[in-house]
């Protein structure tokens, strides 16, 4: 059995969504456990079958607005993402989730989990979607701000390994975000990474990308550093969000307007659930010693099942062994 931990106290909607996305995940996966962690008093009234999950009992959270989320790891080891976090340090579980606040659990996991002694950086990479119907890697999505090129490339060998293993793609292409598809273009950093992916003899590589491609990519990997891809997921969810919102009120205006309105409901929705980063499930943290999976936090219960199910998927491929021993073998060959 697999076992995932849950930070069932983290989120805008906590506990009861973190549980009732615990219940789903039983129900369609039977070869995992759930951890919940959190207040035994307060998740007990929506766990409603307890199949294949347990509650351990925390103290507390930390707050989605903290200032010095380091200092509150710290301070807060009985809280139940840091809790959670250990668990997976421990062994007593193999992979957590959790919708808390971003930087504290990015923290809670250099300290409480652990980086990989092979990865100088670790970044946090969601998945998105695409007009092909499938998913593409965005990373890094706001972990480093200034980045090496040589750290990028250790982050893009866990992408590749993950986009194999996890995603099923034969041979992962990976594009670096930039101004332009010429060579040549971008800042030092950008001309730095771009020299150094073009002949990898792992990663296939296919040139610069620009953001207007990003959900019709020529890639199934986007890279950057933090700043940039973050600006760009961010642009990604707004734009969507406006262009629904926009769609909606012109379809609501004057007689014909609101027929079509009311016979384009179903592809709204279908459009609205394509979108909704929870669909697709959280976004990992590459680069750990154990898996971390970050949930949007308004995530509701789909959203932590799907979440739940990738980071069940990451632990059932070894996606952590195979991205060390390629990292250290690449090394070495060096």
């Amino acid at each position: 059995m697999i076992k995932i931990a849950v930070d069932a106290m983290g989120g805008d909607f906590a506990p009861k969504e973190q549980v009732e996305g615990a219940m789903k995940a039983i129900s369609m996966l039977d070869d995992i456990e759930v951890v919940l962690f959190g207040e035994k008093s307060v998740i007990e009234p929506y766990l409603t079958n307890d199949e294949r999950i347990t509650i351990v009992e925390s103290e507390g959270t930390i707050d989605m607005g903290e200032k010095d989320p380091i200092s509150a790891i710290r301070s807060n080891r009985k809280s139940s993402m840091a809790l959670a976090l250990s668990s997976v340090r421990s062994g007593d579980t193999d992979a957590v989730v959790s919708s808390g606040a971003t930087q504290a659990l990015i923290a809670g996991a250099h300290i409480l989990v652990g980086r990989l002694k092979s990865m100088k950086r670790t970044a946090i990479a969601p998945l998105i979607p695409n007009v092909k119907g499938t998913q593409t890697i965005l990373l890094d999505a706001g972990g480093n701000l200034e980045i090496k090129a040589e750290y990028m490339r250790h982050q893009a060998l866990f992408a590749h390994i993950y986009a194999e293993k996890v995603l099923k793609i034969n041979k992962p292409t990976i594009g670096l975000l930039n101004i332009g598809t010429e060579a040549g273009k971008g800042r030092d950093l950008d001309k730095e990474v771009f020299e150094l992916f073009k002949d990898d003899p792992i990663l296939n590589f296919v040139g610069n990308v620009e953001p207007k491609t990003i959900l019709n990519p020529p890639c199934d990997i986007i890279i950057s550093d933090g700043f940039t891809t973050n600006i760009a997921m961010k642009t990604i969810e707004g734009t969507a969000k406006g262009m629904g919102m926009i769609l909606k009120q012109e379809l609501s205006k004057g007689f014909f307007g609101k027929i079509g309105l009311l016979l384009s409901a179903k592809n709204l929705k279908n459009f609205k659930k394509k979108m909704a980063p929870e669909e697709i499930g959280g976004a990992m943290i590459y680069g750990l010693r154990g898996v971390v999976v970050k949930a949007q936090g308004s995530s509701k219960s789909i959203g932590f099942y799907n979440a739940i199910r990738q980071a069940r998927n990451v632990v059932y491929e070894d996606v952590i062994n195979k991205v060390e021993e390629t990292i250290k073998r690449d090394v070495k060959d060096e």
